[in-house]
């Protein structure tokens, strides 16, 4: 048995805490703040409760894996996951407006050619065609196998080369693989659909100019395998694996600011505390952004990773939640062309007082370089609920109050400076998340600032990695 110190207590730290603890591991995670979750937070007032950090969850495998793993309930015992369907509803700035069906091609077919004209359909679900053999070439290498420090060049050369099969209009000749807002305006031919592709690279954070084309992955995969709601808000599934954690025997100490990691004899040992006395460990899993100043930390890297900040507003309804209302709708703003915001509406009544109110949570991807002061915020807020009701959402007249979440709130909660939210990993892009299995031994990186990348999918593939790298010892390669 081995002494594990996990520093922070995001998702992926308490998805590698769960799994370490399940193999026989002592295992001590260390908080800076007094609560876990990371960004995933809640907040609550007057009988309302929103989700303040990710408010869907994709690829629910990941935690189906992670609850089945490590023991007694599995996860839809522990809490409700419901499928959005519609999927999602796009309103774009010409007025005109599209619901999409979950996982049904004819479906979204359908749906497309009525509101956006016959062959629509076809164009876009043929990109998501295409786009799966980026999901195949890649799920592998970027999900399903650790990444090692010694790892990092052959994996940064992989990383720079780009699977999707990019259609060429004839007599077009590049001397670069396309990006995805080049790829959505060749192959789409409608300002519409490539706002729907592009707005998703936007959602996860990404500026689609910049993007490479094989990041039309993630419209595939929420296309394939969906969007679901937690019941209660995504806050419940970090609760459901703080308390499967407790029950595997974790030991959680909050209110611990870790200063660094111990190495001795190039191994790390332990950690040096703000506040107490140093903790010894055979081995170290760093969960969080930075968890120290000390060079043989793994943070050299993070500065490269792609990643942009969310501003959220939290808006208190009175009145009933009008029937038929799509959980997440997607405005695409003439205001803010190529920025979209996104609305979600849940219909679960765990997030409002009573049946004669409804919450709402509007958000929109912020860039590092436009982080807006308290005072922007509140007016960038007004611009984002004007364009809510502009697509005929019709918030404004409804709201009881609100509060706007900024990035100085999320840099608050998580530590990482602007309030940085990262990226998943992407082919093309030709940059390498951190690398789980560090080069100082027995120092281990999991969360969104290492290998995969961000989200709560890819932070709970990053637990999975690293304890499979301490358990399975360092030559391990991942599922096979």
């Amino acid at each position: 048995m081995a002494r594990i110190a996990v520093i922070g207590a995001g998702l992926g730290a308490m998805a590698a805490s769960a799994r370490l603890a399940v193999a026989g591991h002592e295992v001590t995670v260390h908080e800076r703040t007094e609560t876990f979750g990371g960004g995933v937070r809640l907040h609550e007032r007057d009988g309302f409760r929103f989700d303040t950090g990710p408010g869907l969850l994709h690829l629910p495998a990941v935690y189906r894996d992670l609850f089945v793993k490590t023991g007694r309930e599995p996860l839809e015992k522990c809490v409700e996951l419901v499928r959005l369907d519609p999927a999602v509803r796009h309103v774009f700035a010409d007025g005109t407006a599209v619901s999409l069906p979950h996982a049904s091609r004819a479906g979204v077919i359908e749906a497309l050619d009525g509101a956006l004209g016959k062959g629509a359909g076809e164009r876009w679900t043929d990109l998501l065609a295409r786009a799966r053999t980026v999901w195949d070439a890649t799920r592998r290498p970027l999900l399903e196998e650790p990444l090692s420090a010694a790892d990092v060049p052959a994996a940064r050369a992989l990383s720079a080369r780009d699977p999707y099969p990019a259609l060429r209009r004839k007599g077009l000749l590049r001397r670069r693989t396309p990006t995805l807002a080049e790829v959505a305006a060749d192959e789409l031919r409608d300002p519409r659909l490539a706002a729907m592709l592009t707005g998703c690279a936007h959602a996860y954070g990404l500026d689609p100019r910049r993007a490479p084309a094989g990041a039309a992955v993630l419209a595939y995969l929420e296309h394939t395998f969906g969007s679901w709601h937690v019941r209660g808000g995504m806050r419940r599934l970090a609760e459901a694996l703080y308390e499967r954690c407790l029950e595997r025997g974790v030991d959680f100490r909050f209110g611990t600011e870790v200063l660094r990691v111990r190495e001795e004899n190039g191994r790390a040992s332990g950690l040096e505390l703000a506040d107490g006395p140093d903790v010894d460990a055979d081995a170290v899993v760093a969960g969080s952004c930075r968890p120290s100043a000390d060079a043989a930390t793994p943070d050299a890297d993070v500065s490269g990773v792609p990643a942009a900040s969310r501003l959220t507003v939290l808006l208190a309804l009175r009145g009933a939640r009008p029937t038929g209302t799509a959980h997440r709708t997607v405005v695409h703003r003439a205001d803010a062309p190529g920025t979209p915001l996104t609305v979600l509406r849940p219909d679960d009544p765990t997030l409002r007082p009573d049946a004669e109110h409804e919450s709402a949570v509007l958000s929109v991807t912020v860039r590092a370089d436009e982080v807006p002061d308290r005072e922007e915020a509140s007016l960038l807020a007004d611009r984002l609920i004007t364009a809510a009701d502009t697509a005929g959402l019709n918030l404004g007249e409804r709201m009881l109050w609100r509060v706007v979440h900024t990035p100085e709130d999320i840099e608050r909660e998580t530590g990482v400076p602007g309030g940085l939210v990262p990226a998943p990993a992407l082919a093309g892009e030709g940059i390498v998340r951190p690398p789980n299995r560090t080069a100082t031994k027995g120092l281990y990186r999991a969360g969104g600032w290492g290998h995969p990348g961000g989200g709560p999918a890819h932070a709970g593939m990053s637990g999975a990695l690293v304890a499979g790298l301490i358990v399975e010892g360092d030559d391990w390669r991942g599922s096979r």
